[in-house]
């Protein structure tokens, strides 16, 4: 990158133009510039017409691809930080992995707490802030919640002495996480007793439900998103198999039943591992537009291969994957953002568009903030990364300002 910068401009807020690009914009790759001010998206023919100013700041991008910045709805932590199990130190470790999380691209997150005791939550979840990202990581999303509410029957690698029923509605729920205030997303079972109910006061409350670790029919899965759950957690993982009478969870992809419009997306890990090629294109194929590339990733990402003690479970880095120590079973995801969207397009045969748009634009509707973030449109933020042709990473801006450069970045 090359910046060509005049600063005579002393009285207007600095005007970033970024040239010799191509941008994704309203799904279409489109050979234009984007111009950045006070950390916004803003529209040039404004500034050509009535403004009548100059960029104070012109960066060379070089015939790079430009695309928002990667959305992570489900992150357990990374570096060997686990955000669940780091409660004496959680700033420090939420800080140092949203740090690392610039270099692949990320720049929001939403940091995710598994199945756990109730003062487990209650002294983490108050201290993961929403925050704002900068030279100093990725922005805090607001934390995703992946039980206790979940079945049993499908707790993957969730300690199983801790899930937990509504016995009390949705005051268990209080009891059991104490403050929400900083939750984005809930991941919970919707055949368990007393759970629709409390899906409504969630949804009331503006936070986001999903359906996951469970063994709910396709009508109980209907039944949630009827009552306002959005989105459905790894899709195909820790759910029942899809069978051809009842096709469970993974049926609401194609259901009658959804009301006219609306978009229930999913997540699913395109890493090779969890989720075969097959399954992969069977979802893509069938609902594209509520596809959400997830990491699902462990402290165990950017850690060596061997057997590490995080947290309360022994994890065994093999061949890239991560299990539960001395089983086949397993346990999250080691595989980053970047590497999650060159697979997906990879296997699926998707356009460069379509592999974009499931890291970035679907997860923001997830959460409901696509018209800040997940899209380049004139008024969102100049969250972006820098791609080259095969969808490697250039560099990661957040604000317009670059926060991660793989050569040399322009500031």
């Amino acid at each position: 990158m090359i910046c060509e910068v005049n600063m005579s401009q002393k009285d207007q807020q600095i005007l970033k133009q970024f040239y010799n690009c191509c941008i994704l914009r309203d799904g279409k790759i489109l050979n234009e510039d984007l111009w950045v001010r006070d950390g916004k998206i803003v529209n040039p023919e404004k500034i050509f017409y009535d403004e009548k100013i100059k960029p104070n700041i012109r960066i060379n991008c070089n015939g790079a691809l430009i695309s928002p910045g990667y959305i992570d709805l489900q992150i357990n932590g990374g570096f060997g930080i686990d955000f669940t199990h780091n409660v004496n130190n959680v700033q420090e470790g939420i800080n140092k992995v949203a740090k690392k999380l610039l270099e692949f691209g990320v720049t929001s997150f939403c940091p995710t707490l598994v199945t756990s005791p109730s003062e487990t939550y209650h002294k983490i979840i108050p201290n993961i802030k929403r925050t704002k990202g900068g030279k100093h990581g990725a922005t805090v999303l607001g934390i995703h919640l992946e039980g206790p509410f979940i079945s049993p029957s499908k707790k993957g690698a969730h300690l199983e002495c801790h899930i937990k029923q509504f016995e009390k509605g949705y005051k268990s729920l209080t009891d059991m996480y104490g403050s929400l205030e900083n939750v984005s997303l809930i991941t919970l079972a919707p055949e368990l007793p007393n759970t629709q109910s409390v899906i409504i006061e969630l949804c009331k409350r503006n936070i986001k439900v999903s359906l996951g670790h469970s063994i709910a029919n396709l009508k109980e899965g209907e039944e949630a998103v009827k009552n306002g759950a959005s989105f459905i957690t790894h899709l195909f993982n820790a759910m029942l198999p899809f069978h051809h009478r009842d096709p469970g969870l993974v049926g609401l992809l194609t259901s009658d039943q959804i009301f006219p419009g609306r978009i229930i997306h999913y997540g699913i890990i395109a890493d090779g591992i969890h989720t075969h090629p097959a399954a992969l294109r069977i979802a893509h194929r069938t609902h594209p537009e509520g596809l959400v590339l997830v990491t699902d990733a462990l402290s165990a990402l950017g850690l060596e291969e061997g057997v590490h003690q995080l947290g309360q479970l022994k994890i065994e880095i093999r061949s890239g994957r991560a299990y539960i120590a001395g089983t086949d079973t397993l346990c999250g995801s080691t595989a980053e953002m970047t590497k999650c969207v060159r697979h997906f397009k990879e296997v699926t045969g998707c356009s460069i568009v379509e592999a974009l748009e499931a890291a970035t634009l679907h997860p923001a509707k997830t959460l409901g903030i696509e018209k800040t973030k997940g899209t380049l449109n004139y008024g969102a933020d100049a969250d972006i990364v820098m791609l080259d042709n095969d969808l490697e990473l250039l560099s990661t801006w957040i604000s317009g300002e670059c926060v991660y450069s793989k050569h040399k970045c322009c500031r």
